[in-house]
Order: structure tokens, then C-alpha cells, then sequence
């Protein structure tokens, strides 16, 4: 589901069909990268840091094409944030159906990364800068927090509810 955010990014806009489905190179390569991951799955297991690392930089361009997608439709701060982190983190649908935890569920900094990154896009081009320049900052911005969060283990807070007490613990 390497299309998933895209997908979703588009039909949020009112875009139809999704240009994820109507374009044919963004579909063969979701299929072309599927296969690959099939067929050389066995020399993934343990590569670690480095594939968070590349996760970062696709997190971090997602995110900026998602809001200038979502600028170049309107220019409101909430719908270019939220559209440029969906974006970026669609790969929640993959999760999802993979029955997995999706990474934006649990105390990773990666959807805030998103967010933030969605966030300058749109302060850069209030502020005047032009689409390539604020994408490339964004971008820039996005993988810089994601890489500095696996650096130093930042989490996010989070609320436990107790059973057994009824209250929550921190």
C-alpha cells in the first residue's frame, strides 16, 4: 500500500480518480518495489538504523509533495498540514491491513515529524517563498526531526488508563 497516502491525500482534496491510480508510473513502481521487497526479503532482516534512516528521507519528501498538493488547492494551514502528514504517513493503511501496529500509533516521533514539516511548507509560502524552495526546507526540516528523534529516542508522552484502578497514570 505504498499508494495509500496519496490516494487518501487526493480524495480528501476532491481529486478523481486518485492521480495514484490513473498515472501509471506510481503504481508500477509500488508493484516493482513489492517484488523487490519479496524477492530479497532475506537480506532486509537486519538492516536497522540505515532503513529508518531511508524512511526518514521518504517521510520527509511525502510530506512536502502532499503540502504543496494540498497548498496548490487551497491555502488553508490546516488542510495543508493535515494533507501533507496523510501524505506521509499512508503507509498506516499498509499496517493496517498487515494487522500491524501502525508506527503512527505508538510513541514514535513520526507523525509529528509530518506534521511539522507540513506545517513550515505552509509558513514558508505565507511568508513568500516559492513552491520548489518551501518543499525543499520542509522536506529538509521533516527528515532532520526524524533523525534527530531516532538519534536521541525521543517518544511522545502518552496517557495509560489502569483497569483495575480506573484512573490514569502518566
Amino acid at each position: 500500500m505504498a499508494l495509500g497516502g496519496g490516494i487518501i491525500s487526493n480524495v480528501l482534496l476532491g481529486i478523481y480518480p486518485p492521480v495514484n491510480l490513473t498515472y501509471l508510473p506510481y503504481p508500477l513502481t509500488a508493484i516493482a518495489a513489492g517484488v523487490a521487497t519479496f524477492v530479497f526479503y532475506r537480506f532486509f532482516n537486519n538492516v536497522g538504523k540505515p532503513l529508518i534512516y531511508a524512511d526518514a528521507v521518504g517521510l520527509g519528501a511525502f510530506s512536502a509533495s502532499g503540502a504543496s498538493l494540498a497548498y496548490s488547492v487551497s491555502h488553508n494551514p490546516l488542510l495543508v498540514t493535515l494533507v501533507g502528514a496523510i501524505t506521509a504517513v499512508g503507509g498506516v493503511v499498509r499496517d493496517l491491513l498487515a494487522n500491524e501496529i501502525p508506527m503512527v500509533l505508538t510513541r514514535e516521533f513520526y507523525a509529528t515529524a509530518a506534521i511539522i514539516g507540513s506545517l513550515t511548507y505552509f509558513m514558508l509560502r505565507l511568508i513568500g517563498l516559492g513552491d520548489s524552495t518551501s518543499a525543499l526546507v520542509s522536506m529538509i526540516a521533516t527528515i532532520a526531526l526524524r533523525f534527530i528523534a531516532v538519534r536521541f529516542r525521543w517518544e511522545l508522552p502518552r496517557r495509560i488508563i489502569s483497569e483495575s484502578a480506573g484512573y490514569m497514570e502518566r
